[in-house]
């Protein structure tokens, strides 16, 4: 068995946290063949692009990806030094090192080939391959960096390459909810998700996992679980779902005026719903719109908050409102 582990710059910021996770590979390695992905430490990548804007109005997309994908490499080597110290054979690989291959597009470029023979070769000699995320090589030979969420996506394109049973993405929330927890307390965390939904979600602005990764997962059929660095959790699984275990609007999201219910109940009947709630609650409804597995209600972004509460609650805590 394979899995691939995936750890957010939360979850590494500093000598504890390292250990921490250090000690998570360890208990994870346990029968199971381990690769590693990381994103630079809490704050890095923002403190080398501004250090860039310092120096340059205008930096070259080339030096950026340059400069920025170091983070990344920074973070892989102290993990190493981390878990070494605790006798737990590893190794650092930048995204060059580990086979992936992107196109020439710096600072949001896309994966277009993985060799993983530097990973299995790593693995058979009993280490645990740490992949630097965030980044690749064009044909070129230059550094690319993938965009936002470029680690989540690399460590979904290596679940795929090397046809692990599992990708598991850790991060400084405990799964994927409902609602944003944040804006509305009472959402509910989802013991598990259809990938088309979350993909639905993720496109509309839910910043729980990047558009890119779940596309991966989807076309690869790399089954997720998002999980907590932090705290002990079953987390959410991302996976495809039978229809009969699929909800019928499983997550709600907004931004900008727009608010986006996701599930396999998303067609015209359910646009209808939401669009007579808002009426009867005093909110127009400015736009509407149907996209496969989501339906969207535009409203005037004063009322946003309000809009999402009331959707939310009615149409996916309590459908029978």
């Amino acid at each position: 068995m394979l899995l691939v582990q995936k750890f957010g710059g939360s979850s590494l910021a500093g000598p504890e946290r390292l250990r921490h996770v250090a000690e998570l590979c360890r208990k994870s390695r346990e029968g199971t063949e381990l690769v590693v992905v990381v994103s630079a430490m809490g704050g890095t990548t923002d403190s080398l692009t501004g250090q860039a804007r310092a120096l340059s109005r205008a930096p070259s997309a080339r030096e950026l990806d340059a400069l920025v994908t170091t983070g990344e490499q920074q973070a892989a080597a102290l993990l190493v030094m981390t878990m070494e110290a605790m006798g737990l054979p590893a190794v650092s690989l930048t995204g060059w090192q580990a086979g992936i291959l992107t196109d020439a597009r710096h600072t949001d470029g896309d994966i277009l080939f993985i060799d993983p023979d530097r990973i299995r070769l790593e693995l058979s000699r009993g280490r645990i391959p740490v992949v630097t995320g965030f980044q690749g090589i064009c044909a070129a030979g230059d550094i690319t960096s993938l965009g936002r969420g470029g680690s989540d996506t690399t460590a979904v394109a290596l679940a795929a390459a090397l046809e692990a049973e599992g990708c598991e993405i850790y991060t400084d929330v405990d799964g994927i909810y409902t609602a944003d927890p944040r804006l509305l307390p009472e959402a509910k965390r989802l013991a598990a998700i259809d990938t088309r939904d979350m993909l639905a979600l993720a496109r509309a602005g839910s910043k729980v996992l990047h558009p890119k990764s779940v596309e991966l997962a989807l076309a690869g059929n790399v089954p997720l679980r998002l999980l907590s660095s932090f705290e002990l959790s079953e987390g959410t699984e991302v996976m495809l779902l039978p229809e009969s275990a699929r909800a019928r609007l499983a997550g709600i999201t907004g931004r900008g005026g727009s608010i986006t219910l996701a599930g396999r109940g998303a067609d015209a009947r359910a646009l209808s719903e939401a669009a007579l709630k808002l009426s009867r609650a005093g909110v127009a409804v400015l736009d509407a719109a149907l996209v496969e597995n989501s339906l969207t209600l535009t409203v005037d972004s004063r009322d946003q908050l309000s809009a999402l509460r009331l959707l939310h609650n009615e149409m996916i805590l309590n459908p029978g409102m």
